[in-house]
């Protein structure tokens, strides 16, 4: 079980810094201390997000759940407070929205001080850490010793990194496997931007190993058609 506080800490020291080596560093060393069910919910905390998405509380409820009297002594594990919130996000009905308010109160009362800024900033979404996408990535790639290219194509097929860091911790030929089965799903989004480069087309093509099929794309141009009477003007922006 691994409590939130070291969460915490961590987050603390990383938000510290600007060096992506030391950032990287401490945040695989606290991937590896997570336990195999904490991984998924631990990767989403530190990127800046919890995996329930939106639970149906606003700014002000948080706000009011953050200003309750904080606990003296480290408790809260991150399970604890994944199920919490699981909970929370299941609460509908009549009077959801107090009943909501009562259970977010309940889990600040159980966090310290400090837990309860890192809850705060976590829940209405301004944990700026600089863990973003692309430095989670390297972390994965660090804590299970994978080359960084197998977690970034992963990466850019599933749906969060929660799953992909599960996978590549694995570990050795097990990771590499796990990794491997993140693939094109039909209607799934694909992260384009953390795609693997190739020099030329035929690089490209050689490595898909299938059939390809091109479209044109305008990059850096923005096109505005104005039409006044039978005038069509065509403008393209800086």
């Amino acid at each position: 079980m691994t409590l939130l506080a070291e969460l915490v800490r961590a987050s603390q020291r990383v938000g510290a810094t600007a060096a992506r080596k030391i950032k990287v560093r401490e945040l695989s060393a606290l991937l590896r201390a997570l336990a195999p069910d904490e991984i998924d919910t631990g990767v989403h905390y530190l990127s800046g997000e919890i995996p329930q998405g939106k639970i149906g509380v606003g700014f002000a409820a948080v706000r009011a759940a953050a200003s309750t009297p904080a606990a003296e002594s480290e408790t809260l594990s991150v399970a604890a407070v994944d199920q919490r919130l699981n909970e929370l996000a299941a609460i509908r009905g009549g009077g959801s929205a107090a009943r909501r308010a009562a259970a977010l109160k309940e889990l600040f009362s159980r966090a310290t001080a400090a837990e309860q800024q890192f809850l705060l900033r976590l829940l209405i979404g301004e944990l700026r850490q600089g863990a973003l996408a692309g430095i989670m990535i390297d972390v994965i790639a660090a804590a299970a010793e994978l080359p960084v290219p197998e977690v970034r194509r992963a990466a850019m097929y599933a749906k969060n990194l929660g799953k992909v860091a599960q996978a590549a911790m694995r570990g050795g030929t097990a990771g590499i496997a796990a990794l491997a089965a993140f693939q094109l799903e039909l209607f799934s989004p694909v992260s384009p931007m953390l795609a693997q480069t190739a020099a030329d087309v035929g690089e490209a093509l050689r490595e898909i190993h299938s059939e390809a099929a091109f479209e044109w794309k305008m990059d850096g141009a923005r096109i505005q058609v104005h039409k006044s009477g039978d005038e069509v003007r065509i403008t393209r922006a800086a």
